[in-house]
């Protein structure tokens, strides 16, 4: 059975993805802890990051610096975090986010945003991206 995410990547579930090659997609999370909080996802349905193959986790990583890179120009963060947690969903990924003090790192805090909101989050995610080189199809 494919999970939550492999239904968004392969646009079974509506999803804001805002960078996506023949390995990985990145998508805004609909849960998010900041503007422009990104999930980076193999798209191999492997549950533990830790059984990803050594060169899948490294482009995972490669890409969340590249995501984390456009986040923090488009939003002028003083910091990026990156979480990998793995207890929502049982597919690998890798959250990258704006932050401002440690206290943005509560999932506790995590809110919904509407889909207006959302869809700007996208635009200025991938013009970000766009901005450095990452023009997506």
């Amino acid at each position: 059975m494919s999970t939550i995410f492999t239904k968004i990547i392969n646009g079974e579930l509506p999803g804001r993805i805002v960078y996506s090659d023949d390995r990985v997609a990145a998508f805004l999370t609909i849960q998010p802890l900041t503007a422009g909080h990104t999930l980076v996802v193999p798209r191999a349905e492997v549950d533990e990051w830790t059984d990803l193959e050594p060169a899948l986790a490294g482009h995972v990583l490669s890409v969340a610096h590249t995501i984390g890179g456009a986040l923090k120009r488009a939003y002028r963060a003083p910091r990026v975090g990156l979480v990998i947690a793995g207890f929502e969903v049982p597919h690998a990924h890798v959250h990258v986010f704006t932050a401002e003090a440690m206290s943005d790192f509560d999932f506790a805090r995590a809110g919904a945003m509407s889909d207006e909101e959302l869809d700007t989050h996208q635009q200025r995610v991938i013009a970000a991206l766009a901005n450095q080189g990452q023009d997506q199809d």
